[in-house]
């Protein structure tokens, strides 16, 4: 007996079988006529009754349908193959295991064949870099029989999980390190919030810097500054140069500076520019495919600059909708993107103009959506004053944190270097004038976050006080 014929035997007489598998077969993994007519119907009827078609009711089916004489024929001779044959198939996980691989190997015969006729016809509308995407849907497919989480069977598992370490990219900034619990985990959108000229970039570079030394790959999308831009600052925080020496610096010891660089970092940092308000997650998904097929680099983390100057995939450009729906909707993008790869990503967002001159920043001076701070993992805000720029430090402010408690060290002083674009930990003397801090020392450092991989930069030359 063949494959498809047990499987549609199986999809007409064994309900339990046809529960499981009906919502991952497709029409597409069957290659003859009657089979794809008899599953068609069969998947049809189930869907309409809940409950599985008799033989009659297929065969009254079929004459209602528009189809010619030789194909009524050969489902009418399938059907009879079927239930003249009583053999019973009693193990179900059998059963399953041959469906599974059935459906893998059409899906991926499948997708081949679609890859092939892409670069094959140069007619095609279809972009080659979709291919990646084609190949990966059908590896990826599989029967996953998870459908929840048994609060009372699966509580071996919920122990594993309060228990497991999970991956997190740590800041290189102790009090970062602490309300993050050990750094940025996967899957998550955090995002900074500052004014016109606080230091979001500059933050972001800094952190970009920090993955960077801990051989992380690192992807910076702009849509604010150039290219060159983000490259000039990352340089100022790495090679410890500042912006303005940077170009009065020779050659020689620029490509010494690199090439020391070269030497002890590991990973990758890809910086790529889009302009203003002209890309969004459907572009970067693309991106991340050339970069995987061009260079074979997957980022580790992704910083986006900024997400207010993103598109949304879904809301077409010029559609008549809010500030709040339209922000939103690029934020869900985002996070889902970041769930999608398992990486987190990094952006920011300005204040409003009341939010500017506060010194007590809140989530009610994000500007233009409140639905930014409502999708985001974690959100903090940079504060400057005056008498902080002379002291070369900013205040920073947790918002919305769902790492840990947003309670804890809800307000901490952080130094700032702007003309080597880097930011560090001051002393202790500096925090303890901060007032509401609800400041606690309950998270390992950065030593022990990298599990002793990294050492921490040191920025010991500069004036902390």
């Amino acid at each position: 007996m063949r494959t498809e014929t047990a499987i549609l035997k199986n999809l007409l007489q064994n309900e339990e079988y046809t529960r499981k598998v009906l919502p991952f077969l497709k029409m597409e993994y069957f290659t003859e006529n009657a089979d794809k007519i008899v599953y068609d119907k069969v998947n049809d009827f189930v869907i309409k009754y809940n409950t599985l078609p008799s033989k009659e009711a297929l065969v009254i089916e079929l004459q209602e349908m528009k189809i010619n004489e030789e194909e009524f024929k050969e489902s009418i001779e399938l059907l009879d193959e079927i239930n003249s044959n009583s053999e019973e198939y009693t193990d179900i996980n059998w059963l399953l295991d041959i469906t599974e691989k059935f459906c893998q190997d059409k899906a991926i015969y499948n997708a081949v064949v679609e890859s092939i006729s892409i670069l094959d016809n140069p007619k095609s509308t279809a972009d080659k870099g979709a291919i990646p995407d084609i190949l990966s849907d059908a590896l990826a497919v599989s029967f996953d029989p998870h459908v929840g989480h048994d609060y009372l069977d699966d509580s071996d598992a919920r122990f594993d999980y309060y228990h497991r370490v999970e991956d997190r990219i740590p800041f290189d900034l102790e009090y970062f390190n602490k309300i993050s619990k050990g750094g940025l985990p996967q899957k998550t959108l955090n995002i900074c919030l500052a004014g016109t000229g606080v230091g979001k970039s500059l933050f972001m570079c800094h952190v970009a810097s920090s993955c960077l030394s801990q051989n992380q790959n690192v992807l910076y999308i702009t849509l604010e500054m150039a290219e060159e831009k983000i490259a000039e600052r990352i340089d100022a925080n790495l090679l410890d140069v500042s912006i303005d020496d940077l170009h009065e610096l020779p050659k020689d010891i620029y490509d010494r500076k690199i090439s020391n660089l070269n030497k002890t970092i590991k990973g990758k940092l890809i910086v790529k520019e889009y302009p203003t308000a002209s890309a969004g997650v459907n572009h970067f998904r693309a991106l991340l495919n050339e970069l995987n097929l061009k260079r074979s680099f997957v980022p580790d983390i992704i910083f986006v600059d900024y997400i207010n100057i993103c598109t949304s995939s879904r809301i077409k450009a010029g559609a008549n909708v809010n500030s709040y729906t339209y922000i939103k909707s690029i934020a869900e993008e985002l996070r889902g993107f970041a769930v999608e790869n398992k990486i987190p990503i990094v952006s920011a967002t300005q204040t409003t103009r009341a939010g500017y001159s506060n010194t007590d920043v809140g989530l009610e001076d994000t500007s233009e959506s409140f639905g930014l701070p409502a999708t985001a993992d974690f959100m903090f805000a940079i504060i400057s004053t005056e008498k902080m720029e002379q002291l070369g430090q900013i205040l920073v402010k947790q918002l919305k944190n769902r790492y840990n408690d947003p309670t804890i060290n809800r307000k901490f002083v952080v130094g700032i270097d702007r003309a080597k674009m880097r930011l560090f930990d001051v002393s202790q003397a500096a925090q303890d004038e901060l007032v509401d801090t609800g400041q606690e020392d309950d998270t390992p450092s950065f030593d022990v976050a990298t599990n002793g991989k990294f050492k921490k930069r040191d920025f010991s030359g500069f004036d902390y006080e």
